[in-house]
């Protein structure tokens, strides 16, 4: 009979193994997806397609080596790019314009981006991705959904006589029958019992390009739509250290300023959608990532990538989904779709140059209804007003501005939406004892924003010369509520009254003792309830 440990390692080789196959199918279906998008999202910050394809394969292959979610695909995004923009063109501004100092700026900005991760990762503030409510994850999906949706529609669209225009004609229902083809196969193939274990998108790909390039079709394929981008084809070398960093970009003060914020927001973007879509992935899989060594793993990335001449990037929630949708579970998934993307580049530029555009569009749609909550249209009204008023906000300003203007926007509107909540639960309860102390029961959180209606309970003149505040039922929160408790010990002895405060914590006692120590002989410290006790526990 095998050891237990020996039996427990077996079986952990035996699940990885048995989701090999679907981990090495899916990461190839992924690699075909990252390409246009790569390419897409280079375009987008004005700089060479090679660019966003050397990024998205070493980051993709870095995060999926040493990141905190196993199956989780990162490369360049549109997020990223649109932020980018500002930040070449400036940088070109200030040189001659064959120097290209925009896109070596560029290259600085994204190690700072890195090193700024990375920071964030070893203060561990991955943690407060948890602090994201429910109604902002179903914003932030709704939204990131739709723009998949809206930057696909840029496929639909031809260059005729040097200006992009929408497609008409032939041209255009032959590029809609080939992504609904895409999108029927999708959708049919799981349906069907007798099926592979083939991804459904893989299977849609291939049987599209097939028909394709059998039927000699004229569509936009992944060569046209690079060429008529400006780039000279998808074929490449490995990629190669940027010395020349070091050399057209000055390490002073000056860069700094120009860089530091760029750098700042493109770290903040990376950071929240990485582990946004970390926590998506989280809930598909019923599993549970590491957000701080995501941190690590996603700055960690980013330098390397600044380095060897990429344009930076984070978590794509569109191939992560297909690769999830694909059976792709372990860190193998992840790491086959960089290195099949790198081989596209250095050997079969060629054959995947001839894929048809709308064959990853129709992967992409797919992607986009499999992502939007629908059911979000259900619980609207039947959910509290203002959590529905934050999940349509997010989702709008996704689509609008950005991800991290949306998150933070839905974060701090959930926040205030909270703390309004619990201002209006602080109450007090009043009796007299038969020596004529008045005792005020409070009870509900007390915090910055109950302070004014707890300072509304008292009534300091009229009281009787001996008053107790007892908090059995009440938790202090904050300092601006130590503040309002020493405020009003204070107006009582200035009234030369008499003033007893009960089943204070012991850290609430500690502080406000610390704060004045005048205070020690206010707060009551011996305490006989049981009551006090129980209250203690359940509140640490």
């Amino acid at each position: 009979m095998l050891p237990q440990n020996t039996t427990a390692m077996t079986e952990f080789v035996r699940k990885r193994v048995a989701n090999a196959k679907n981990d090495i199918l899916s990461g190839l279906t992924v690699a075909l997806a990252l390409v246009p998008e790569a390419v897409a999202f280079a375009f987008v910050a004005g700089v060479d397609p090679l660019v966003g394809l050397y990024a998205a394969f070493m980051i993709g292959l870095i995060t999926s080596i040493f990141g905190g979610r196993p199956g989780m695909i990162s490369g360049a995004t549109g997020a990223l790019a649109v932020v980018m923009v500002s930040l070449v063109a400036d940088g070109n501004a200030m040189g001659a314009p064959e120097e290209e100092l925009g896109l070596y700026y560029l290259f600085a900005t994204v190690i700072l981006m890195g090193i700024i991760q990375m920071l964030a990762g070893v203060l561990k503030l991955g943690k407060f991705v948890r602090l994201i409510p429910h109604p902002v994850m179903m914003g932030f999906v709704n939204g990131l959904a739709i723009v998949i949706f809206l930057s696909q529609l840029g496929m639909f669209k031809e260059f005729v006589n040097g200006e992009k225009i929408w497609m008409q004609g032939i041209g255009l229902w032959l590029t809609l029958g080939l992504v609904l083809l895409t999108m029927a196969i999708m959708w049919g193939l799981p349906k069907l019992k007798a099926t592979s274990k083939l991804p459904e998108a893989l299977i849609g790909i291939v049987v599209v390009s097939a028909i394709v390039i059998l039927g000699k079709l004229d569509v936009a394929t992944v060569g046209s739509f690079i060429k008529d981008g400006g780039g000279e084809g998808l074929k490449g070398g490995l990629p190669q250290f940027q010395f020349d960093i070091f050399n057209k970009v000055p390490l002073n003060w000056e860069t700094f300023k120009f860089i530091g914020p760029y750098a700042l927001i493109l770290a903040a973007i990376g950071l929240i959608e990485s582990l946004m879509t970390l926590n998506l992935i989280d809930e598909l899989t019923e599993t549970r990532g590491h957000s701080n060594r995501e941190c690590l793993a996603q700055g960690g990335a980013n330098i390397v990538t600044g380095l060897f001449g990429g344009m930076g990037g984070c978590a794509m929630i569109g191939q992560s989904i297909i690769n999830i949708k694909g059976g792709g579970r372990t860190r193998l998934s992840g790491i086959v779709a960089a290195v099949t993307l790198l081989l596209f580049i250095l050997f079969a530029s060629g054959l995947i140059e001839q894929v048809p555009i709308a064959a990853l569009v129709g992967v992409m749609f797919m992607v986009v209804i499999g992502t939007f909550a629908w059911s979000s249209f259900r619980i609207i009204n039947k959910i509290p007003l203002t959590d529905a008023i934050v999940l349509v906000a997010v989702s709008l300003l996704t689509v609008f501005f950005d991800l991290a203007v949306a998150v933070i926007a839905g974060v701090i509107m959930s926040a205030l939406a909270f703390a309004w909540e619990n201002a209006k639960k602080i109450r007090a309860r009043k009796h007299i004892k038969e020596d004529g102390t008045k005792v005020y029961e409070i009870w509900g959180p007390l915090f910055f924003g109950s302070i004014q209606a707890f300072n509304s309970k008292f009534d300091v003149a009229n009281d009787p010369e001996n008053v107790e505040i007892d908090f059995i039922e009440s938790r202090v929160s904050d300092h601006s509520a130590l503040e309002a408790i020493w405020a009003l010990v204070g107006k009582y002895e200035e009234a030369g009254k008499k003033v007893k405060i009960k089943h204070l914590s012991e850290e609430c006692q500690a502080l406000m003792i610390k704060a004045s120590p005048r205070l020690a002989s206010v707060i009551e410290h011996d305490v006989d309830d049981p009551r006090y006790h129980v209250m203690a526990k359940v509140m640490e």
